[in-house]
């Protein structure tokens, strides 16, 4: 969403007598609100500046460096394939040459530039691969339809989904560039698209990599600044969808919802401990939910029925494996957190 990232606020962060988070030593000031992991040694993040960052020791050691030609570039999703073979995109208005996905394959020494469009109002949101070959890549609206490409050989070519194919938005609607977990994928070829900027937070869906699509309302309220945030499913028919205001990132409300029939329907949760935005939702062994966003982490042991506050530490993203969970954030901030 464009609007986004004209309005970023910084967080002011304070640290708790007993964080949970373990703060990383990354060698960079960029923000991040990308990270994807492949394993639980295994994270890459995406930021400012061209930043991509990735660790294949579990944190132990990082390693950070800029994509080439790339200084511009916000990449504001990214996707890990394993430690050698990942994809950046880059969020941007495509007249200002910002709409870019590029791929390494060996640890980010180098990075190739598969996809650059200039097309007036292409604003790349999310980025997400079922497999190493097959994946998409979706904008914001252009004539009232969702921008969407889809790849079926690593990223190689990419091509258009119809706009026939997908469901008439609402006026104002688009996706929240804020985590890179508006667009999750899951199974060989479901995948979900989570909204913001209309009536209601909404759901897209499509159960054949991204050809047909249907859509659902969610109870959670959009508006200018208020919709869904981030998205996971961990079962072709549960899924959880976070959110708020990111103009009032501390206001209490509605923030979390769930669907137990593939994103047909929707029912609301309790809303989280700290209050307010949550961007980002992982699951923890046990069926543990955690979320995090600008006011803090909150963990439920109930899909999302009670929470728990674990820390009031700012976050834009999290993402885990087997309990190891890599949250970033703004300035540089990265932190690792393993749970049982």
């Amino acid at each position: 969403m464009k609007h986004l990232i004209l309005s970023i606020s910084s967080f002011l962060l304070t640290l708790p007598a007993f964080s949970q988070w373990q703060p990383q030593a990354v060698t960079t000031d960029a923000s991040f609100r990308a990270v994807s992991v492949a394993s639980p040694d295994i994270a890459w993040l995406g930021g400012t500046k061209g930043t991509f960052v990735r660790t294949a020791d579990g944190g132990k050691t990082w390693q950070t460096g800029t994509v080439p030609d790339a200084q511009a570039c916000d990449f504001r999703d990214v996707q890990a394939i394993d430690a050698q073979t990942a994809y950046l995109m880059s969020a941007g208005p495509a007249e200002q040459g910002q709409a870019r996905i590029y791929k390494t394959t060996d640890a980010g020494q180098h990075w190739t530039l598969l996809y650059q469009t200039q097309q007036k109002g292409v604003f790349f949101d999310g980025i997400d691969f079922w497999d190493e070959q097959h994946g998409l890549v979706f904008s914001d609206p252009i004539d009232g339809k969702w921008f969407m490409l889809t790849t079926d050989d690593g990223g190689k070519t990419w091509q258009p989904v119809s706009p026939a194919s997908l469901p008439l938005m609402e006026p104002n609607e688009a996706a929240f560039a804020a985590s890179g977990t508006s667009l999750v994928v899951q199974g060989k070829r479901n995948v979900w698209i989570a909204s913001g900027g209309g009536t209601f937070g909404r759901v897209f869906r499509s159960a054949d990599r991204g050809r047909t699509w249907a859509v659902s309302n969610t109870p959670l309220p959009a508006a200018e600044a208020t919709g869904l945030f981030g998205m996971r499913f961990f079962t072709n028919k549960i899924g959880v969808v976070v959110g708020g205001n990111y103009k009032q990132e501390q206001l209490p409300g509605p923030n979390a919802a769930i669907t137990r029939d593939g994103g047909q329907t929707w029912q609301l949760l309790t809303p989280t401990d700290p209050p307010g935005l949550k961007e980002a939702v992982a699951l923890l062994p046990g069926d543990r939910l955690l979320t995090v966003g600008p006011s803090g982490t909150s963990l439920s042991a109930d899909q999302g029925q009670t929470w728990q506050r674990l820390d009031t530490d700012g976050f834009h993203s999290v993402a885990c494996a087997k309990g190891t969970c890599y949250a970033v954030g703004a300035k540089g901030k990265v932190a690792v957190q393993r749970f049982k």
